[in-house]
């Protein structure tokens, strides 16, 4: 049960919160407020209504903030005046209704407390010219947060589309090429195919042929890919044979074969196949065979290399998807290092440690690739195009990790505790907003109710993202 005691506008005066207040405004305040004792234990709890003020007379009190399923301490004091609760009440409809934080006395204590109302008003009507600066301070703050933010969203956006357009350039121009190609083989097709039709070729011949194209395209589909020198004395030895048997330009369809996986032995069934006349005319039928379906295979690793990245981009932005889902985190992770690829570059080397039998879990994933990104790009940065950056994910406890690991020259011990504050960086001006690791920070603490802290010495620098196996009862 509460307790209630007088008020003494003498000691309220003590106060430094009301030190410059006239003898009026501090019998307002006995007037309209009250003295209370606590009790050790619970004041308020963060994310209930905010109904009170408090000003601390006497005793000792704990504020803490909520972080995933914790409670983390952000003050602690025994300091007559200390004041905490509705504080944001003369915003009326503009601020939130609830506590920001959680309030608890750790041996019995006084307040004074005035209804959140009653507090808006007085300050309304005491602070007037203060409360307008509060607001254009608040409300100026909190849109240039979003402005830099939306800028830091853009200017991500801007370069993922670059690396994305460069990405997909390299197999659309290689289906072009190959496609131009392949009208040019399949016109020679058919004009052989004429001359076959006119030539001296029985039918027993022809079905050999046939025979021997369908192995080829098929040798052609399981071909390996062969190293340089191999490939190299492959063809010499091909050249040869073509020489041997009065082939013009050897040197020409010989590179073709070899990449087909066909060698002098398979050759040397041909030319048992067909007589000396017309063995000219059958290899180059089979070599435009073997070379139409390279192409093909060509245009069809080209054609799912785009997909791939079309799919990639399309798990990145979280088109047609819902907000909040259930989602298997590496494949956000993958599509946001595919989307990076350009960024990363070839001298990063990219190291995936996870933990395949981790469960699919509740999510804003759109916002998570958003997270990926910002700490893949950092570390990108901190290690100067390169180094290894490793993705690990594992189970801890009722979260699931993701830990982002990079060789750079790590994070000085000086400004680790500032490094999630907005505004803050340590790159030039005009090379980072500093609002990476505070929009991280809002999406996996706040909105997420995770955590994320940083573990940094030179040459191992290490994010590590909590986020937890199931949704918060009130998501």
């Amino acid at each position: 049960m509460t307790e209630y005691l007088s008020c003494d506008r003498d000691e309220l005066h003590t106060l430094f919160l009301f030190e410059k207040l006239s003898d009026e405004q501090l019998d307002w305040l006995c007037r309209e407020g009250r003295v209370v004792v606590v009790e050790p234990g619970v004041v308020f709890r963060e994310g209930d209504p905010a109904t009170c003020f408090y000003v601390m007379i006497d005793g000792a009190i704990v504020l803490s903030q909520r972080v995933g399923a914790d409670d983390v301490e952000v003050n602690r004091s025994d300091q007559p005046g200390v004041y905490a609760g509705a504080w944001m009440a003369y915003m009326g409809e503009r601020a939130p209704k609830t506590y920001n934080a959680s309030l608890r006395a750790t041996v019995p204590s006084r307040f004074l407390e005035l209804d959140a109302d009653v507090f808006g008003q007085m300050m309304r009507e005491w602070f007037p010219m203060a409360i307008h600066m509060l607001d254009g301070m608040f409300f100026g703050i909190r849109d240039s947060q979003a402005a830099i933010g939306q800028r830091e969203r853009l200017l991500a956006l801007g370069s993922l589309s670059a690396g994305l357009t460069h990405e997909l350039n390299n197999p659309a121009a290689a289906a072009v090429r190959a496609t131009a190609s392949l009208r040019e083989r399949v016109a020679g097709m058919r004009h052989k195919l004429a001359l076959i039709a006119k030539g001296p070729y029985d039918r027993a011949t022809l079905e050999t042929l046939i025979r021997l194209q369908e192995d080829a395209v098929e040798r052609a589909a399981k071909a390996p890919t062969l190293a340089p020198m191999e490939a190299s004395d492959r063809e010499d030895g091909l050249a040869d044979w073509f020489d041997r048997h009065n082939i013009a330009g050897g040197w020409d369809i010989a590179p073709t074969f070899v990449q087909a996986g066909l060698d002098v032995d398979w050759l040397d069934q041909v030319a048992g196949t067909v007589d000396t006349a017309t063995l000219e005319g059958a290899v180059r039928w089979l070599n435009y065979s073997v070379e139409t379906e390279l192409l093909m295979s060509e245009i069809e690793d080209a054609t799912a290399r785009i997909s791939t990245l079309v799919g990639a981009a399309k798990q990145y932005s979280q088109i047609d998807r819902a907000p909040y889902q259930v989602i298997d985190v590496h494949e956000l992770i993958d599509s946001t290092l595919l989307m990076l690829s350009r960024k990363i570059g070839d001298r990063i080397t990219v190291v995936k440690d996870y933990d395949r039998s981790l469960p699919s879990i509740p999510a804003y994933a759109a916002e998570l690739n958003q997270v990926w990104t910002n700490l893949i790009d950092n570390a990108v940065a901190a290690m100067d195009g390169h180094g290894t950056l490793t993705i690990r994910t594992a189970l801890d406890n009722d979260f699931l990790l993701v830990e982002i690991g990079d060789t750079g020259t790590g994070v000085p011990a000086d400004i680790r505790e500032r490094i999630f504050e907005p505004f803050f960086t340590t790159k030039p001006v005009g090379e980072g907003t500093g609002l990476g690791l505070d929009i991280s920070w809002r999406i996996v603490v706040n909105k997420h109710h995770g955590d994320l802290r940083v573990d940094s010495v030179p040459g191992d620098t290490r994010f590590q993202v909590r986020l937890p196996l199931v949704a918060p009862p009130e998501d």
